[in-house]
């Protein structure tokens, strides 16, 4: 064999060429091996264009208006094809848009779209009649109320009003208001999962049932210190008892860590006008405190994440996204979009869950909810339905009044709705937000 070293690059590639140009020659030989033949370079191009012709033959099937043979589901309906552009967070914002042109027809409430068709909103008319009469009834300054199937997530009504500013009704459920009592589900909460307490666990304490003093509160005296269980505290909404609780046996991280799980400071849900409900993080043991009886002014929460809230719990702590929508159905009357239940989280074990209806239902039976849902002899006005409730009330600025809230799921045994009420009453109060919840309940259950 010749040595090849001793040449320059022009001369070696001279040589080899020399040497390709014999029929059988090695170089030949690897040529036919590595080099494709035209018919293969041409399938090179073809078969890559192909694929994508393959591709994108559902999209433009879609643009075109013909569903493709792959984007169809077995058991669908002819003529019936899922918009997969859809879901729960889109058509929530669509049917929000649309929510102050619908009409009740036949017993379902509906709304037109702009392009064609139109949504069909799943809202209990009993229910959402039975709520707006009460409010207009009783003239309530500002009064929003919200209520929510807890299996399913689907939005059972939705509704509000103001004398003094009716824009404002047209999106009261999304907007955030202080919290008030509310807050202190969440402080049991956190202390409920660390297995320091259970419902029963009595709690020393100082100072008034509804003081707003906090500095005191853990200060016992030696002797006489006031004392309640858990349960009967929470029914009564004692403020020390959970001022206490959130700073000498929770503590800070997990409250907060708690609240942030059931939604806080974050968006629930992205893309639609619901906003984000807020939980500053207390600087102090004193601000703490105050955060766990819900005197935290920065605590605030969306009605619609508060009935969210309550469906969670009501339904053994998992959270599904709320829903606006049962179907949406397009220019031919198909149905483009029907709702399917979207579990978003869990923010609470069965076990805490349990714990925390036993106590919420001490609020109707009674705690600070007893008046409204007994008549004036004592006796129940719901007398077969078990409730779990939590009320709240504190003073705002945005808007300026009285802020009273009432939040709740029924029967707690298999439960079937959950609510949020909120009414703003200005120097002269006209009715509780407890009366309009049990208005609710009363329309949905007879």
């Amino acid at each position: 064999m010749q040595d090849l070293k001793h040449l320059t690059r022009k001369k070696r590639f001279s040589l080899s060429a020399s040497v390709s140009r014999r029929k059988n020659s090695p170089v030949n030989t690897y040529k036919r091996l590595i080099e494709p033949k035209p018919e293969k370079k041409r399938l090179r191009f073809i078969l890559p264009a192909l694929a994508l012709l393959l591709a994108a033959y559902p999209v433009l099937s879609f643009l075109s208006g013909k569903p493709a043979a792959s984007s169809v589901r077995k058991e669908q309906k002819p003529g019936v094809r899922q918009d997969r552009s859809l879901d729960v967070f889109s058509s929530f914002q669509l049917a929000a848009d649309a929510y102050p042109s619908a009409r009740f027809d036949g017993g379902r409430l509906s709304a037109p779209l702009s392009g064609g068709g139109k949504v069909v909103y799943a809202i209990n008319e009993e229910v959402q009649r039975r709520v707006t009469e009460v409010m207009e009834k009783f003239q309530v300054p500002f009064g929003v109320f919200v209520a929510i199937e807890p299996k399913t997530g689907r939005i059972l009504a939705m509704a509000s009003h103001s004398t003094i500013a009716p824009d404002w009704a047209g999106h009261a459920y999304y907007g955030i208001y202080p919290m008030a009592s509310l807050f202190k589900i969440i402080t049991a909460t956190a202390a409920l999962e660390q297995k320091k307490v259970t419902p029963d666990t009595v709690i020393p304490f100082r100072g008034g049932l509804y003081s707003e003093s906090s500095r005191n509160w853990s200060n016992l005296p030696k002797r006489g210190a006031q004392q309640m269980d858990l349960t009967t505290a929470m029914g009564k909404s004692v403020n020390p008892v959970f001022g206490r609780l959130a700073c000498d046996v929770a503590g800070r991280e997990p409250v907060l860590r708690c609240a942030e799980r059931y939604g806080f400071n974050s968006l629930l849900l992205p893309g639609t006008p619901v906003h984000p409900s807020k939980a500053e993080h207390p600087k102090t043991d004193d601000e703490l405190r105050l955060m766990g009886a819900g005197l935290g002014r920065e605590v605030k929460i969306s009605p619609l994440h508060a009935a969210v809230l309550m469906a969670s719990i009501a339904n053994g702590g998992t959270m599904y996204a709320p829903s606006l929508v049962d179907e949406i159905r397009n220019a031919r009357g198909e149905v483009a979009y029907a709702h399917r239940p979207t579990p978003l989280r869990t923010v609470v074990t069965p076990e805490v869950a349990a714990q925390l209806t036993r106590m919420l239902s001490a609020t109707v039976n009674r705690g600070t909810s007893r008046r409204a849902f007994h008549d004036r002899r004592g006796r129940p006005k719901l007398a077969d339905i078990h409730i779990a409730a939590k009320t709240g009330s504190i003073n705002g600025t945005d808007p300026e009044g009285h802020y009273n809230w009432f939040a709740a799921y029924a029967p707690v045994e298999d439960p079937k709705i959950a609510l949020a009420a909120l009414v703003i009453n200005r120097d002269k109060w006209k009715i509780k937000a407890s009366y309009l919840g049990e208005q609710a309940l009363e329309a949905f259950f007879k």
